[in-house]
């Protein structure tokens, strides 16, 4: 049981926090959505597969 409560209550940390970051970011937006911009899932420099943009056209830098 308390395992359990322990689990409920840092996963309502976590929720939380993003609700924090994303009622304090303009708009309500994540910076730096765009898989094209980490260099670890986007080794060929394909485009996005969200925006269909490249790394370079990113807004989110």
């Amino acid at each position: 049981m308390k395992l359990i409560l322990i689990s409920i209550a840092l996963l309502g940390l976590g929720v939380a926090g993003i609700a924090i970051k994303i009622w304090a970011k303009k708009d309500g937006k994540f910076a730096g959505t765009c898989a094209s911009q980490n260099p670890h899932l986007n080794k060929n420099g394909e485009p996005c597969g969200y925006c269909g943009k490249t790394a370079d056209q990113c807004e989110n830098r």
